[in-house]
């Protein structure tokens, strides 16, 4: 346990101690944590198609290797990730519509997010896809293996629980749609 304060933890030079095409582990002071190459950012995207047969959620999975298993998400990805100069709203559309194969008339920004602070310093741009129509089938860029579900949002929490049941993961950032259910609101 180090003696030092906040103010000198960020006083202590970054450190990089092994850099990849997309993360980086970095220490200052007594911190290690993981950041993203090149300041690469990241949009997440809530699409929630409201239609004749009621309101549901466009989700995702794919396999995800730290994980050892597939994962439930929302869709997101990384802006700007081919090294193309776009903002994170056009990130947003273009990964909901690869992703999904939902295209949003419209994109609301809902605010910056760290996703775990602790150890990581990414954070991504959180988006409200509003006005869906159905474009493609999705399943994002070749190699990427993405499945789209359609989910009505008043059966998420036990669409959710089947999938844990069948050894799916699942992203933290579902929260959002669970967290009125889980504190009682």
């Amino acid at each position: 346990m180090s003696d030092l304060t906040p103010e000198d933890e960020l006083r202590q030079p970054v450190e990089t101690m092994w850099e990849g095409r997309f993360i980086a582990a970095r220490r200052r002071g007594r911190w290690e944590y993981v950041s993203r190459a090149r300041g690469i950012g990241a949009a997440v995207i809530l699409a929630i198609d409201e239609a004749p047969d009621g309101r549901h959620v466009i989700l995702v999975d794919q396999f995800r290797v730290p994980l050892e298993r597939r994962c439930i998400e929302l869709p997101a990805g990384l802006v700007g990730d081919e090294g193309a100069d776009e903002s994170p709203a056009l990130a947003a559309m273009r990964e909901l519509e690869e992703e999904t194969g939902y295209r949003a008339g419209r994109m609301i920004d809902l605010g910056r997010f760290w996703s775990s602070p602790g150890m990581v310093s990414e954070s991504f741009r959180l988006f409200r896809a509003l006005d869906l129509h159905r474009v493609g089938a999705g399943g994002g860029v070749p190699g990427e293996d993405i499945r789209v579900h359609r989910v009505p949002l008043g059966e998420l929490e036990p669409w959710l629980a089947a999938r844990r049941e069948e050894g799916y993961a699942v992203d933290v950032k579902m929260l959002l749609l669970l967290g009125a259910a889980m504190i009682g609101g």
